[in-house]
């Protein structure tokens, strides 16, 4: 009797789990299923293409890709310092009555709608970011990053507000990942004699493994984030490096055409972005996958104790 339930549970469980694999490879498949056409006519072409043309029946999804990269890249390296200061202060340094408030902020940031998140942007961020950008000298505005009319909506208000949205995921996750460092690191280095910041330092390069992980989480929702960007990032298919650009993202032109697409290839290249969206999200889950499986897989070489000595005629 205790056997069957045990097969009965390896085989729930073990449906549930490749109902998730099932669901991954179903969205993949419809996904090229609703973009073949797009596929046939302009092939590997489509990724590389800078040209977007509804009118001529041109579609090239170069644009959408850079944009997203690049604004997912430039919000994980505003947000990654701030979100691992928050967790090492309210895990390791904050006093026992603050803890709870601030990780109740925490949260709440991560419970806000991305709409809210827009509506802030154009009404308060923007605002801020155009001045900020009026304010650049004139000799800084020769190089790229600092080309173009001051706008306020682009690149730069893109990326702050997806930094702003990202910090709570990665700065829970790697609190978490601190609290679960055993408290004898911590004491051993403190025996040493380090200070709390060589403290702090050794608990964070024991979690380091979470840590990374955290930080891909919070670049895998800053790939995927739709409505607070279309708000800000002014929706204009071009690649520039300047952070004054407006530019797109794939899922923002997902979210402004995907109604208004009326010939069949115009619907099928909107889906191919899809596509492509999916397989970029795979790829980069997949790297962080094995960048993770490599910082673990170094610390456990480094953890296996030394062997011993032989001694040349011991017993």
């Amino acid at each position: 009797m205790r056997q069957r339930d045990d097969w009965t549970l390896l085989f729930l469980t073990g449906g549930f789990g490749l109902l998730l694999v099932a669901i991954v490879l179903g969205i993949g498949v419809q996904l090229y299923r609703e973009s073949y056409l797009s596929i046939e006519k302009f092939g590997w072409s489509f990724w590389a293409s800078e040209t977007w043309d509804p009118v001529l029946g041109e579609f090239g999804a170069f644009p959408f890709i850079w944009g997203t990269l690049y604004s997912s890249a430039l919000a994980m390296l505003i947000s990654t310092p701030i979100a691992l200061g928050v967790a090492v202060f309210i895990s390791e340094l904050s006093p026992a009555w603050l803890q709870r408030p601030l990780v109740f902020l925490t949260e709440l940031l991560a419970a806000i709608p991305s709409i809210v998140y827009g509506l802030w942007g154009i009404f308060v961020l923007v605002p801020i970011v155009r001045q900020a950008e009026t304010a650049v000298p004139e000799w800084m505005k020769g190089f790229p990053l600092f080309q173009g009319p001051p706008l306020g909506v682009g690149m730069l208000a893109a990326a702050l507000v997806l930094a702003i949205m990202v910090i709570p995921f990665t700065s829970s996750v790697a609190r978490e990942v601190l609290r679960a460092v055993p408290r004898a690191q911590r004491e051993a280095a403190y025996a040493l004699g380090a200070t709390r910041w060589e403290a702090i330092r050794a608990a964070l390069f024991f979690g380091r493994t979470g840590v990374i992980g955290a930080v891909m989480l919070g670049f895998g929702r800053a790939l995927g984030e739709t409505m607070a960007v279309t708000m800000v990032i002014g929706n204009n298919p071009q690649v520039s490096w300047s952070l004054f650009a407006p530019q797109y993202t794939m899922a923002a032109v997902l979210a402004n055409e995907f109604t208004e697409a009326t010939e069949e290839i115009y619907l099928h290249a909107l889906v191919e972005i899809g596509l492509v969206l999916f397989a970029i999200t795979l790829v980069v889950n997949l790297l962080s996958r094995g960048l993770i499986w490599v910082v673990s897989g170094s610390a456990r070489r480094h953890a296996q104790p030394a062997p011993a000595a032989v001694v040349p005629g011991g017993a």
